[in-house]
């Protein structure tokens, strides 16, 4: 059964990356998409793309940690269709570096679209659900919600609120209706990739200290799989479950490994 034919999903972080994947992925099946992004120019030519292609898809441009702006989008959405199916609270930034040499913005940017972008989403749709007696709330998280990732510590925090506030709300949802999952993803093929800011840290030695990723449309299949399936947690590429699981069994050795790769970070540091 085809559980995305003509539902009402809305996508943050849409323009790009596992956001688009999904837009494009959800249009062959049927969805009608409200895709939201901060790029013009990335989000104008996905929506192009998906409704050439026979999609149904509307683009909106959207800063997620405003969460006056999320609310008016939710409820346009309503008030429009009459309901809201799914909500795929997508959006993220990240930054790469030595926590000594954060400045205090690069807390405040990563968390605020991190976290309060995914926070902005919940308190615009969950009460919605709730009255309608059904909805799914879709919250991207990371492999750094599940484990304490160094290196990208704003980032790692941010996850981890996003991982927490999820499973919490999935309990408080189950009896009115509202369905809660995070998605919790390895290293993806996806544009973070190559545009998260580094500081300190060369670009290209970074880039060829990485596995090889996971390409997008195994990634997006592996997570609307387990939407379909109402999972908790969706965990995605083999490294990331690898580390999930080490964590429930000796937090201790996961953090001896993390401790290797900062080492190895830190040797890439520029001064």
């Amino acid at each position: 059964m085809n559980l995305f034919e003509d539902k009402i999903v809305i996508v943050t972080g849409a323009a790009s990356g596992i956001g688009k994947a999904l837009c494009e992925e959800m249009a062959r099946r049927g969805a009608r998409l409200i895709m939201a992004d901060l790029n013009v120019s990335l989000l104008e030519g996905a929506v192009q793309s998906i409704n050439q292609g026979g999609g149904r898809a509307r683009g909106l441009v959207l800063d997620v940690s405003d969460f006056g702006s999320v609310r008016q989008m939710v409820h346009d959405t309503v008030a429009e269709y009459g309901r809201l199916d799914y909500i795929f609270n997508n959006a993220g930034i990240g930054v790469l570096g030595d926590v000594r040499d954060y400045s205090y913005e690069d807390w405040k940017g990563v968390i605020d679209t991190n976290l309060y972008g995914v926070v902005n989403g919940v308190a615009a749709a969950y009460p919605i659900m709730a009255r309608q007696g059904f909805g799914h709330i879709v919250n991207t998280a990371s492999l750094a919600g599940l484990v304490p990732v160094p290196g990208e510590i704003s980032y790692t925090a941010s996850k981890y609120g996003v991982v927490g506030l999820s499973h919490a709300l999935r309990i408080e949802g189950a009896d009115l209706g509202v369905q809660v999952t995070v998605v919790c993803p390895g290293l993806i093929d996806t544009p973070i990739l190559r545009t998260s800011k580094l500081i300190k840290i060369d670009r290209e030695k970074a880039a060829s200290a990485l596995p090889k990723p996971m390409p997008l449309r195994e990634c997006t299949r592996k997570i609307l799989h387990g939407v379909e399936r109402n999972r908790a947690t969706i965990v995605v590429t083999g490294f990331a479950r690898v580390y999930w699981i080490l964590q429930q069994i000796s937090p201790a050795l996961v953090r001896w490994l993390w401790k290797r790769e900062m080492r190895k970070l830190r040797a890439m540091r520029k001064d």
